[in-house]
């Protein structure tokens, strides 16, 4: 049956149509931004006083192509030491006599119980490399206080390292070039840092704030990573103190920060070298800088220099080489001693501050945002007051202020309705989809089936508020029914925005900028749409002069929105797996709901004028079509390419004895997002046939392995979830390794006067090639260890087990392991280990190659092994 529009219907349409072409506009530009399609990388040629993208990817393309891995325990991670300082002593030699430069070649062991993702474990580790190189005037003093760049050369488990962090090394080696060659001299020394061991908990940052000499001048840092290949290299972290943020805004060429980050980034699983300098063992003022899209290629295979995004680096040298310059003049720069007194005035001032499309920032502090942030609600409380008396007592105040509510409560209905659909509609295709996560490798998708719906959500109490009634006083009054509407639905709008600019000022969060805008867009707005009434003009040019002050606003929630959506839509693939069956709907939920939030964010300052013209039956049934017909499409639709891999852990684990025997050997597999192994051996039959997992093969009946199987990558295995262990010969494990991981009694034990046990232990690692990690997992009872300063962590329980004590050994040497554990009594201690070896034998590697190239795996052998003392 056709649809009969009438004239009303039409123009809705229209207006539907502009406002889609003008959002189509906003998400180019900012697509633009993003993906810094406005800055033109400098090429080979370029002039030496200036930083050339190009350079520094030949250093990329060193680290990532021609050097074979990166990872402690290979030679690659090595070879990368001995290029770093090449590289630096190549920059020496080219130093004027004006300049001074000291390259040093740092080995650090240490030990620091720390908490990482929520659970507590200690480090223990030995002979890591960093390359330190300071840069300073001729006539400075080792006493002088200084700036610490950070980066690590170091790489994660499988994978080459061109974005994580290969491309912040290179950055750090064109900088420095940039530093001697551009003939200036910085008034405060520069060290740069690299570090070898932050892909294993921040290892070598810790080194050398605990055994270098240079530790104690620091007086502020940039630490730089990557948990993508490019796009915003975005402040993420600021502090302690207002002090960095405020740098950073006064010099950085393309500013690319939200103060809102420092809100979120405590909840993302993981963490950088920021928190051992700024939090765990500094308190020094410093930035932490991060690329953060690309992350579908975060952490695994394939993050290779084809996969960096043009610009990105280019605009990460450019920002560094002015906030080095801008540090280093700075009065604020002090020791740690003299900078004791400043840190304590400003240590509580969270300043607030947000770039506009990388082209220019705005900052003020935490004060300044007391007063601005407060003004909203001081207006939407002023209000009801001036036009009470602009309706001479005709209209009461507190039917005003009764029908502002009712405003402030459509509105949020609004919001919770364009989230809760979205939602729905998720958990609706589901229903009848054989997988989830099709948006994965097609965010546009995402938004194409929850952006229609949503606003369909937005628009439903517009529907209602007609069938409800103003409060009182509207027959004695000239004013129009429709024109006392708007107002009630505009200022309960900004009623609602003043209310959450409010309350995020008093919880102390620095996101607040966000709803200030808006209410201040909208008060641009609304004084601009009551200019245009008093002119008589039309309806709709009326509605076009209440859009246009909105459209910067509109703009940057659009980059802002999109920017999110992208950056948790790639995080999706490694953010951890529930079991089901609540697991298999919870991605598409979360990504529904933050559709919704977008689309709330985006759409919603204009619902309360703009509505006039979509709520109407007619465009909201065109709405809800719209979204059937995307969650149909999108249902056709794979998840995964080579563009956007999934993931899957493979481990090969070797159950040992007596350092020569092996008990049991199986193959473990995990994945890291709602999808289920069954989904990957479907699609993936050569894999399946290899494993002899056929038709009649059932996942439901299928060995599990425990958590403890995977102790080797604790806890990060938490994440894990529906793992599969399937047996494996052991032929090709004893073929390959005379001598297994093996714990022994290097010396007898003692006993104190108060009846404590001291085990004197060593532990050898046989005859393994690449080992990465080993980690002990003690149980019984425990009460000191020779590990970080004798002190325990928090235990751990899983499963419902008995309490654990976790601790990371890393760091090649020829000489085994020796420590001590102390028991309070005669009881066992029972002693589980696990040693990460990252080469594999033929069989493993065989089976890796056969997964499809939509499958990234990181594969890696575990032997483990039991022991009682």
């Amino acid at each position: 049956m056709a649809w009969r529009l009438s004239t009303a219907d039409v123009c809705g349409f229209k207006f539907l149509i502009s406002l889609a072409v003008m959002y189509g506009l906003m998400a180019m530009l900012a697509y633009s931004v993003l993906h810094m399609k406005f800055i033109k990388p400098l090429g080979i040629q370029a002039p030496l006083d200036r930083f050339s993208e190009a350079r520094a990817l030949q250093h990329v393309r060193i680290l990532s192509k021609e050097i074979d891995g990166r990872q402690e325990g290979r030679p690659g991670l090595r070879e990368a030491a001995h290029y770093i300082k090449g590289q630096l002593e190549t920059t020496k030699e080219r130093a004027g006599s004006h300049i001074r430069l000291d390259v040093e070649e740092s080995i650090v062991n240490g030990s620091f119980k720390m908490i990482f993702l929520g659970h507590s474990i200690t480090m223990a580790y030995r002979n890591h490399t960093n390359i330190v190189m300071r840069i300073s005037s001729a006539d400075s003093k080792d006493t002088d206080p200084s700036l610490l760049l950070n980066g690590h050369f170091d790489s994660p488990l499988g994978s080459p390292g061109a974005g994580d962090c290969g491309s912040c090394v290179a950055s750090m080696l064109e900088v420095a070039r940039l530093t001697v060659d551009s003939g200036w001299v910085p008034p405060r020394p520069i060290i740069f840092l690299f570090n070898g061991a932050e892909e294993l908990f921040m290892l070598g940052s810790h080194g050398f704030m605990k055994t270098h000499k240079w530790h104690d001048t620091v007086g502020a840092f940039i630490n730089v990573e990557a948990s993508g290949t490019g796009g915003l290299d975005l402040v993420c972290q600021s502090g302690p103190g207002s002090w960095p943020s405020q740098v950073y805004a006064q010099s950085a060429v393309y500013p690319m920060a939200h103060s809102a980050a420092q809100d979120v980034f405590p909840v993302i699983p993981g963490d950088t070298d920021y928190r051992i300098f700024s939090q765990d063992f500094g308190n020094i003022p410093g930035l932490d800088i991060i690329f953060l899209l690309g992350g579908y290629f975060y952490h695994t295979s394939y993050d290779t220099m084809e996969r960096l995004l043009p610009g990105s680096i280019q605009a990460r040298g450019e920002n560094l080489f002015s906030l080095m310059k801008a540090f280093t003049n700075s009065s604020k720069l002090r020791n740690p001693h003299d900078r004791e007194l400043l840190v304590a005035t400003d240590a509580d001032e969270r300043s607030v501050f947000f770039d506009y499309l990388t082209w220019f920032m705005i900052f003020y502090s935490r004060r300044v945002a007391v007063v601005l942030h407060s003004i909203p609600i001081a207006i939407f409380l002023i209000v009801p007051f001036i036009l009470c008396l602009l309706y001479s007592g005709l209209r009461s105040w507190f039917a005003i202020i009764c029908d502002f509510t009712r405003g402030i409560l459509f509105h949020f209905a609004g919001i919770i309705l364009a989230i809760i659909i979205p939602i729905l509609c998720s958990i609706l295709r589901l229903l009848f989809s054989s997988h989830p996560m099709s948006w994965f490798a097609h965010p546009y998708l995402a938004f194409m089936m929850f952006v229609p719906c949503s606003l369909a959500g937005l628009l439903i109490p517009r529907f209602v508020w007609s069938c409800v009634p103003l409060f009182q006083g509207i027959s004695l009054l000239k004013t129009s029914r429709e024109v006392l509407s708007d107002e009630a639905r505009f200022w309960g709008a900004f009623g609602f925005y003043a209310i959450l600019t409010l309350a995020y000022l008093l919880a102390g969060l620095c996101g607040g900028f966000l709803t200030f805008f808006v209410s201040a867009s909208m008060l641009a707005a609304w004084a601009s749409f009551c200019l245009s009434k008093s002119y008589s003009c039309q309806p709709f040019r009326s509605t076009v002069f209440y859009m246009i002050p909105l459209i910067p606003f509109l703009t940057y929630s659009v980059y802002f929105a999109g920017f999110l959506a992208q950056f948790l839509i790639e995080r999706m693939g490694m953010m951890g797996a529930v079991p089901p069956p609540f697991g298999y709907f919870l991605p598409d939920i979360i990504v529904a709901a933050l559709i919704g939030v977008a689309t709330g964010f985006c759409v919603g300052p204009l619902i309360p004028i703009c509505g006039h013209w979509l709520a109407r039956s007619s465009i909201f049934q065109f709405l809800l079509h719209l979204s059937v017909l995307a969650l149909a499409v999108s249902s056709q639709f794979f998840p995964y390419s080579m563009d956007a891999p999934k993931r899957v852990i493979f481990q090969h684990t070797v159950l040992t004895a007596d350092g020569n025997q092996v008990l049991d050997c199986t193959y473990d597999f995990s994945v890291l997002d709602s999808n289920s192994l069954a989904f990957v051996f479907d699609y993936a039959p050569e894999v399946a046939n290899e494993l002899h997992i056929g038709s009649e093969f059932s996942f439901e009946t299928a060995t599990l392995p425990h958590r403890e199987t995977w102790m080797a990558l604790f806890p990060v295995s938490l994440l894990f979830s529906r793992s599969l262990k399937l047996p494996t010969k052991s032929d090709d494990v004893l073929k390959q390794y005379s001598y297994f991981p093996h714990l022994s009694i290097h010396k007898p034990h003692t006993i104190s006067s108060d009846g404590s046990r001291r085990v004197y232990l060593e532990l050898s690692l046989g005859s393994l090639e690449e080992v990465w990690v080993a980690v002990l997992n003690i149980t019984g009872p425990l009460s000191s260890w020779s590990f970080a300063d004798n002190i325990l962590p928090a235990p751990e329980t899983v499963d419902g087990g008995p309490p654990s004590y976790i601790c990371r050994l890393s760091g090649a040497s020829h000489e085994n392991w020796t420590f001590w554990l102390e028991a309070s009594s005669s009881e066992d201690l029972r002693v589980e280990v696990a040693v990460l070896e990252q080469k594999l034998v033929d069989a493993a590697k065989k089976l890796k190659s056969l997964f499809p190239d939509w499958v990234d795996v990181t594969a890696y052998s575990s032997f483990m092994s039991s022991y009682i003392f």
